[in-house]
């Protein structure tokens, strides 16, 4: 047996930083080894990308993601570097700059390889930093589509997906719409993104759902039981947040990960957030990562951590953490 002291400095709501500490008292068995974990997924059945992905949303100003990324030549070095790399699932959302993410992504991209997946989420209306409004009503929604469509320069999204449920429009009149605007040729695949599992089910009795993003790392589980839905209807799961970090503010908190965590990554001479990625790979086949990053550097790490497979007892005792 392990004693874990998993302590999170952070107030759940602004997710502030974070210190993982852990303490165990018996000898680690890494020596039996789980079979290597699937490098793609199949989104929708029929979208293949592979399972480490980037998320665009920081190739956007500061503070809070809005307006352009200061460093417009650099950001589009930067995505051309992640395909270099094999990154072909790339995730932006309108509401980064707002629409100043999307056109990053095209100014860099476009015309796309044939096998590159942008998926982008609609359905927030922000005006300025910081002030973030849910906006899922069907005009909002027709209106957010046609203006991903003409920044990113496609002529239909591969994945789109509801960026919030809107209190003040009915959930199921949001996916209804977006059933509708799968139907007119603008949608290839429905995802939804910060839902309940019952959202979830409700959704899919209007129409297929393709993914969920919700927010999902080594220090912030809440969403299991979607998680392990999704994995059982073969939907794909799209972690937010998987090295725990606010989304309105820079740092990785699990960079400051220590005890067991730090004690594997030297085993594997990685480091601890290549290993907080490395164990949502093994956690469920249907993950695909998207960490985010300014810096070509902190890319090219994050994608070591689809090489390395963690034993069999390492995967057990971080799930074990909590």
């Amino acid at each position: 047996m392990f004693l874990s002291l998993f302590q999170t400095f952070r107030d759940a709501k602004d997710h502030s930083s974070f210190l993982i500490s852990t303490r165990y008292s018996v000898k680690m068995n890494t020596t039996t080894s789980t079979q290597p974990t699937p490098k793609t997924f199949a989104i929708g059945g029929d979208l293949t990308v592979n399972r480490l992905g980037y998320g665009a949303m920081r190739l956007t100003g500061q503070p809070s993601n809005f307006g352009p990324y200061a460093d417009w030549e650099g950001g589009k070095a930067l995505l051309r570097r992640a395909v270099e790399l094999g990154v072909n699932f790339i995730d932006t959302a309108e509401a980064y700059g707002p629409g100043d993410n999307e056109d990053i992504i095209a100014d860099a991209l476009s015309p796309y390889t044939k096998n590159l997946v942008v998926a982008t989420k609609g359905g927030i209306f922000k005006p300025a930093p910081g002030n973030i409004q849910a906006d899922a009503s069907p005009d909002n929604l027709r209106r957010g589509i046609e203006g991903s469509l003409q920044r990113l320069k496609l002529e239909k999204i591969d994945l789109y997906q509801l960026h919030r449920p809107d209190p003040k429009v009915p959930f199921a009149k949001s996916v209804q719409t977006l059933a509708a605007l799968q139907q007119a040729g603008k949608v290839r695949h429905i995802g939804l993104s910060n839902v309940t599992l019952e959202q979830l089910k409700e959704a899919q009795g209007i129409v297929s759902i393709a993914s969920v993003q919700n927010r999902f790392s080594l220090s912030d589980r809440t969403h299991k039981a979607t998680l392990d839905y999704c994995t059982e209807q073969n939907i794909a799961f799209i972690p937010h947040g998987s090295l725990g970090a606010n989304p309105l503010k820079r740092g990785t908190p699990l960079t400051e990960a220590k005890g067991m965590i730090l004690e594997i990554a030297q085993q594997h001479d990685a480091s601890t957030t290549q290993i907080a990625l490395a164990w949502l790979l093994h956690r469920a086949p249907n993950i695909i990562l998207i960490p985010g990053t300014t810096t070509v550097a902190h890319l090219e790490d994050n994608m070591k951590a689809s090489s390395i497979t963690l034993s069999e007892s390492e995967v057990s005792q971080i799930s074990q953490l909590a």
